[in-house]
Parts: structure tokens; sequence; C-alpha cells
């Protein structure tokens, strides 16, 4: 039986207040660089980069 071992959940903070808003999961070999979106952040109250942190 195959595990997930690969996958891993990361937490993404925004670039501007480095508020914690989202999670997500990635798989590691595939992209072993961190990611970044462009999401909403509540706290800003606009669309801003939302990094990857460890």
């Amino acid at each position: 039986m195959a595990a997930k071992e690969n996958r891993i959940v990361i937490t993404l903070a925004c670039t501007d207040c480095r508020s914690r808003n989202y999670t997500a999961s990635k798989n590691r070999i595939k992209h072993p660089d961190r990611l970044e979106f462009r999401k909403y952040c509540s706290t800003c109250r606009k669309h801003v980069g939302h990094r990857e942190q460890k």
C-alpha cells in the first residue's frame, strides 16, 4: 500500500503583515522550492502574495 510520505502540509503567510492565514499541501519531490500564491488577507483587507513558511 502506498503511503503519502511525499506530501507535506505547509502554512502560507502574508508578505505584508506576516499573518499566517492559509494551509496547503505540496509534493516535496516535485516542488522543492517555496510556493507563493496571491490570496486575500483578511488582516490587510486586500489581495497580496502569500509565501510558504517553515
